[in-house]
């Protein structure tokens, strides 16, 4: 048979026996008594394995192959029900009762997520209210490190990063957060702070993570994925939930959400109210990595010291390296003693969350289908460790977040709203150490103390040690006098000495010299207290290392969908989305990170807008297309398009490929930073920054005295980066128990945005007479790319349990020597599997406990380079984490009890260079459901 005999045969066999005369069903599914909508109630072709789940409002549509079909609809503590349908025109309006059941419960294999998700264009990955309580993880945020193609890091307790597809930071600018659509980045920083300042984990309905490039969708800034979390409706899910928790770490953790509707006279209701308050505190992880720091010539074994990781002040200075000086053998490179972060941070991990939200339904008789007025506000508060160059304690920051909105759903919305920061009493650990080791004496000064003890005390008792190589034989040259000294302080005999000189010498340089020279300020004393509270509560703009941070962000969108512009039959459609948003940032740091001194308005503004459509044929096929548009105040316009194509053989499977792009936008601190950290002005560059000379040159000339070995460049003003990305991917259910997702991506990256090194250089007669160094925001020039691949998987068996496993695997194609290009700080490799029950009957704990559940997750992570900050750029092990978890429900008291362990066999790991071991966190939670009808 030829070639093309084959391919027509195939093509049959996927098309021919999928265009028969199917038929696609609508229905909702209620409770019978209260008229309430289920959310995840199972809708199930009998014989068959077709089915979907119902939606948040109770919604759900499916395709069967023909009529009449019997559908059962299920859900958990309900009879389940089964319908015969002889239209397409029939009333599917189904309520369930409420006669409480604990094993006939009829499960759609795979479908953990609605038709309308599953079929959608881009990755998309999901964290659902089943997924929440299953996680062994201590909470909801750090549940989506399980997820394929997610990197989650942890720099304290407090603060956890989420970043997919590489180029993972602890800076997370490439990721976008939202609540209920709104953006939950700090105006500040330009990015969200983890869950710190986000949701309680009672109100949190489900957690979609769109994963790639995504700004035609979500707008800019949605460079390599999108955390949307959606909450709970008050409308919906009423009632009184109630939590606490205990951990190891002396964590204590408990909240409450309160949720209720009101009636009209009609018995309609028209509006709903929720209340959420959540509370948290704990031992943070403590960052005490005492290693070098990684690539330094220095390690523990030089008596004169060496820079560590976690303790600041002791970095590298070329004013401080003797080299090998026969005036003063064995002095060598020394190093200030510096100060631990553990002595400089606020490790009592503290978090307050509160909120209120108010619905209004204008249109109380038409229920779901209202138009709805929505008012709520959300503050959140507390102190905690975050890693970005620098480790920055976090002390009683607070956020502010107030929401106007008018939507109708799935037809139209208009949101406006504003965020609030206050940085509290925050300040740079890193700096404050530099800071009071300035208010001794000087680099220089402790350098000359330490070096004149060393040439007048210690040098005349090396020279008497037995055996010191003056010069053998007599006629030796100087460079073999100094190879023969050298040697001599090797053997290790000698070296135990010089680890004591130098310890004399250390402490002869901490000690009051001259006039401007004070004692070193020893940890734990009350002067050491009252100088670092001195200099911790001053703005870094006035001499401290204070933040000041009362910067807002005011947004306004609104989007408009027409969901019947062309519909030639009941299978096909076209679908249009159109939208547009505006939004305004108010810095105000008062100097202390950003150049809004002296009057200068830096207000920055930016507007988008978006339009696109879907065409769906005959249930099979979606083909989708859009384009947005954004201008930022600072920037030219540009464009972000995206098109897909979907194709769903049956009711399981879909195949698509999908192109989209997205812009990030400078951040305020790429366009305006201006932060001076000792050793470094950090600058931002709206302007561009000319006459700067490459850190290599000014070494050169320092050693010459040559201006022509100077090299001098520019730095063309900072310009969005963008990123095009290709994506392939297939989800089916096979056998009725296995379900799998696949994806493959690449992507193409230009203009990314990093920081040049250099030095702005003052000499005279060939004499430096100042230099200031600066780290300055840029553009890289060379254009990479990145690809990558994932697959995930769930097994059902025997009814309750399930096997799960991912797999992803991502690379940096382009080799560049571009210092630009931001570090990929990603593993290559990286998987997830677990087991897990769910609803399982157990009566053997008495007719209380109806059911209970479990679940079991190995992470494994390769090891990789992460680069921050020349302090913070290192190598993460490989590592891999055991979490396990079994909770089971107290039905005669409405209570769900969870005992469970991240990291269960305490293997102390790094996950990000920097910071903290993470280990352990045993927990026990109760968590109370009572559901108002």
């Amino acid at each position: 048979m030829r070639l093309s005999n084959y391919f027509s045969a195939l093509l049959c066999l996927l098309f021919c026996g999928t265009l028969s005369a199917q038929v696609t069903l609508r229905g909702k599914i209620t409770e019978a008594s209260s008229g309430d909508e289920l959310i995840g109630a199972s809708v199930l072709a009998k014989g068959t394995t077709t089915g979907t789940v119902t939606d948040i409002d109770g919604t759900w549509e499916l395709t069967v192959d023909g009529l009449p079909v019997i559908l059962q609809f299920s859900y958990i503590g309900y009879s389940p029900m089964e319908v015969e349908v002889t239209s397409a025109d029939q009333d599917l309006s189904i309520a369930l009762g409420d006669n409480v059941i604990s094993t006939e419960v009829i499960e759609v294999k795979g479908q953990r997520i609605s038709d309308k998700q599953r079929q959608a264009a881009l990755t998309v990955e999901t964290l659902d209210a089943i997924a929440i309580k299953q996680t062994p993880a201590a909470n909801f945020y750090d549940g989506l490190g399980s997820l394929k193609d997610v990197d989650l890091t942890a720099a304290s307790l407090g603060f956890k990063i989420i970043n997919t597809r590489g180029f993972n930071s602890t800076n997370p600018v490439r990721s976008l957060q939202i609540i209920d659509g709104v953006d939950n980045q700090s105006p500040g920083l330009n990015f969200s702070l983890g869950n710190f300042l986000g949701a309680s984990e009672l109100d949190v309905n489900r957690v979609n993570l769109v994963v790639g490039a995504s700004s035609a969708f979500y707008g800019p800034n949605a460079f390599n994925g999108v955390i949307a979390i959606e909450t709970k409706d008050p409308f919906l899910q009423k009632g009184l939930s109630a939590q606490v928790k205990v951990a190891e770490r002396n964590l204590f953790e408990g909240g409450f959400r309160w949720a209720d509707a009101l009636k009209n006279k009609d018995g309609n209701e028209w509006f709903a109210y929720k209340l959420n308050a959540f509370g948290f505190r704990a031992d943070d992880w403590v960052a005490d990595n005492y290693d070098q720091v990684f690539d330094t010539e220095e390690s523990p074994s030089n008596p004169g010291g060496y820079d560590a990781i976690n303790r600041y002040g002791d970095e590298a200075s070329s004013s401080t390296d003797f080299g090998f000086l026969r005036t003063r053998p064995g002095l060598g490179h020394i190093f200030r003693g510096g100060y631990n972060e553990e002595d400089l941070v606020d490790y009592d991990s503290k978090n307050l969350k509160l909120g209120a939200a108010f619905h209004f339904r204008l249109q109380p008789e038409k229920t779901l289908e209202s138009t709805e007025l929505l008012l709520t506000t959300n503050y959140s508060t507390g102190t905690t460790v975050y890693q970005g160059d620098n480790r920055f304690s976090l002390r009683d920051i607070q956020f502010f977040q107030h929401r106007i909105e008018l939507r109708n759903r799935d037809n139209f919305f208009v949101r406006a709203y504003v965020t609030h920061e206050d940085a509290g009493r925050s300040y740079d650990p890193y700096f404050t150490a530099i800071k009071l080791q300035d208010l001794s004496k000087s680099d220089g000064a402790w350098a000359g103390d330490y070096s004149s003890y060393w040439q007048s005390v210690v040098t005349p008792q090396i020279r008497m040690l037995e055996g010191w190589p003056n010069c053998f034989p007599v006629n030796c040259t100087l460079p073999e006098q100094d190879a023969q000294q050298r040697e001599f302080l090797a053997r290790p005999e000698n070296q135990d000495l010089l680890f004591g000189f130098h310890a004399d010498a250390r402490e002869a340089a901490r000690a009051a010299r001259g006039i401007n020279s004070r004692d070193e300020y020893v940890v734990g004393t009350d002067r050491f207290n009252r100088a670092f509270d001195s200099i911790t509560s001053t703005l870094a703009s006035e001499g401290g290392t204070l933040f000041f941070d009362r910067s807002a962000l005011y947004h306004l969108h609104g989007e408009k969908i027409f969901a019947n512009v062309w519909a030639p039959n009941a299978d096909s459609r076209l679908e249009m989305t159109v939208g547009a948003n505006g939004r305004l940032f108010t810095p105000d740091s008062r100097g202390t990170l950003l150049l809004d001194t002296m009057g200068r308005n830096i207000d920055t503004w930016e507007v988008g807008a978006y339009g696109g459509g879907t065409l769906h044929l005959n249930n099979r096929y979606k083909i989708s297309a859009s384009l947005r548009a954004d201008k930022n105040q600072n920037f030219n316009l540009l464009f972000s398009p995206a098109a897909s194509f979907v194709f769903t053989p049956t009711q399981g499977t879909t195949a698509r490929v999908s192109f989209s792009s997205a812009i990030r936008n400078p951040t305020l601190n790429d366009q305006y930073l201006f932060y001076n950290v000792g050793r470094a002005i950090l600058l931002g560059n709206i302007d561009g920054v000319t006459g700067l000379n490459t850190l290599e040159s000014v070494r050169n000339f320092s050693n010459s005295g040559m201006p022509s070995d100077l090299v001098f460049f520019d730095v063309a003003p900072i310009r969005p980066e963008q990123v095009r990305t290709l994506e392939v991917g297939y989800r089916s259910t096979f056998f009725d128990r296995l379900y799998l997702d696949a994806t493959y991506y690449y992507s193409f990256y230009q203009d990314f945005i990093g920081f040049n090194l250099g030095v702005d250089l003052d000499f005279v007669n060939s004499q430096i007479t100042g230099a200031q160094a600066y780290r300055v925001s840029a553009n890289a020039t060379d254009r990479v790319t990145t690809q990558g691949f994932s697959i995930g998987g769930n097994y059902y068996f025997a009814d309750y349990f399930a096997f799960n496993g991912n797999y992803s695997w991502n690379i940096l194609n382009t080799a560049t020597d571009d210092p630009i290009i931001p570090a990929f700080n990603t593993p290559e490799h990286k998987y997830n599997v677990g087991v897990s029950g769910r609803d399982v009957p157990f009566s053997l704990l008495g007719d209380g406990v109806r059911e209970f559940g479990f679940s079991i997750a190995y992470k494994w992570v390769d090891g990789f380079i992460f680069e921050g900050s020349p302090q913070f750029t290192g190598f993460i092990e490989s590592y891999g984490l055991l979490d396990a978890q079994i909770n089971f429900s107290l039905s005669n008291i409405n209570t769900v009890v969870k005992i469970g362990a991240s990291n269960i066999l305490d293997n102390q790991v790094f996950q990000v260079y920097g910071g903290p071991r993470i280990g352990r966190l045993a927990y026990i939670s109760a968590t109370y459901e009572w559901k108002r009808k």
